[in-house]
C-alpha cells in the first residue's frame, strides 16, 4: 500500500529555536499561528489530517474541494490557519478543532472561514519525494498548484536575509520565521535541526491539571509540563469562566490530590485529570523561569499531553 493509501504521515518537526540571522544556505518562511496538516490531494477529493492523524475536515468543511487546486496526486504538508482582522488566529482554529455540532461549524465557517496554507510536498503522482533537497520539492510544489484562492495558499519565502525578514514580522507582532536549510531532505516523525524557528512572540504547550476559581468570573488554570517523564508544577494563566475552553477542562474527572507537589497558594485548586493540553504566550521568561504577562491561547486536541516536555532553558 502506497504513503497515499496509508494516510498515516507524521510530519517533519522543528528541531532548533535562535536569533534572527542571514544565511545564504537557507530560506526563511513566515511561522503561521494555526494547526499542522497534512493534505492528500487528487481527482478523488481532499484528505487533511492533523499531526495526530485526526480528520480535519469535519471541522472545517469549507476546505472539502482543496484538490482542484493542484494538477495531480499529490500530498502537502501546511498550516491550517484561520484569518482575523489580517492575521492568522490561533484561538480561532483552536476553537474550531474542539467544536463538534455541524451547525455551529457551519456558522463558524461562513464567518472565518479557514485555510490551507502549503509550504512542502512529500509526495508526487505515485512516488515519495521526501528525499528530494528542499528547493527541489519548493520548485515541485509550484508546478503542481494551478490556483490559489482565499481558501488555498502557497508559503512564500525569502532567501539569505533573514534578519530584515525578522524585522517586518516583528512590526505586524506576528508569531515569527521559520530558517530552513536549502539542502535539506524531509524527514518523517523527526526534529531537527534543518528547521530552526525565529520566534518574536513566545509560547510554550502546558498540560492542564487543575484550576482555582477567582473573583469577577475568571479562574486560574493550573499548568504542568513533564521532566523525566513526570509531571512538573509550572505555575498559572488567567482563563473567564464563560468560555468554551474553561467548560471543557471543568468537564474532566476530577482528582483528589494534585499530579504533582505544588507550592503554596493551590490550597482550593480543583485537581483534573491531566489529559488537556493548552497554549500559552507571554512576552518572556522571567529570571526564575516563569512566564511574564501569560496569556491563555487555547486548548489544543493536536498534542499529547506526554509531549508537553520542559526543556533545558525553561
Amino acid at each position: 500500500m502506497s504513503m497515499f493509501e496509508e494516510k498515516n504521515i507524521k510530519p517533519m518537526l522543528i528541531g532548533a529555536e535562535s536569533e534572527p540571522f542571514d544565511s545564504a544556505d537557507f530560506i526563511f518562511e513566515l511561522k503561521l499561528d494555526g494547526e499542522r496538516c497534512i493534505a492528500y490531494l487528487d481527482e478523488n477529493g481532499t484528505e487533511l489530517r492533523n499531526k495526530r492523524n485526526i480528520k480535519m475536515l469535519p471541522k472545517v468543511p469549507e476546505l472539502k474541494d482543496l484538490h482542484i487546486h493542484v494538477n495531480c496526486r499529490c500530498i502537502l504538508d501546511g498550516e491550517l490557519i484561520i484569518i482575523k482582522d489580517g492575521k492568522p488566529d490561533f484561538f480561532e482554529i483552536q476553537r474550531r478543532s474542539l467544536m463538534s455540532n455541524p451547525l455551529k461549524i457551519e456558522l463558524a465557517s461562513r464567518q472565518y472561514p479557514a485555510c490551507f496554507t502549503a509550504f512542502d510536498i512529500l509526495y508526487h503522482v505515485d512516488r515519495p519525494v521526501n528525499d528530494l533537497p528542499l528547493m527541489e520539492r519548493k520548485k515541485l510544489l509550484e508546478s503542481v498548484i494551478k490556483k490559489e484562492s482565499p481558501l488555498f495558499a502557497q508559503s512564500r519565502y525569502i532567501e539569505e536575509k533573514g534578519i530584515a525578514f525578522y524585522e517586518l514580522v516583528e512590526k505586524q507582532s506576528l508569531e515569527g520565521i521559520v530558517a530552513k536549510r536549502k539542502d535539506s531532505k524531509y524527514y518523517f516523525d523527526k526534529r531537527t535541526k534543518d528547521w530552526i524557528k525565529i520566534k518574536y512572540l513566545q509560547d510554550d504547550d502546558f498540560v492542564v491539571c487543575g484550576y482555582i476559581i477567582k473573583e469577577n468570573n475568571v479562574t486560574s488554570i493550573v499548568l504542568g509540563q513533564y521532566k523525566d517523564g513526570s509531571l512538573v508544577y509550572k505555575g498559572h494563566v488567567t482563563l473567564g469562566v464563560s468560555s468554551e475552553d474553561f467548560r471543557e477542562i471543568a468537564s474532566q474527572k476530577k482528582l483528589e490530590s494534585p499530579p504533582f507537589k505544588v507550592p503554596t497558594g493551590n490550597e482550593n485548586a480543583v485537581w483534573v485529570e491531566p489529559v488537556l493540553v493548552c497554549t500559552v504566550r507571554y512576552m518572556m521568561k522571567t529570571q526564575s523561569g516563569g512566564m511574564r504577562h501569560p496569556v491563555f491561547k487555547g486548548l489544543r486536541r493536536d498534542k499529547a499531553p506526554e509531549e508537553c516536555v520542559e526543556s533545558a532553558d525553561k
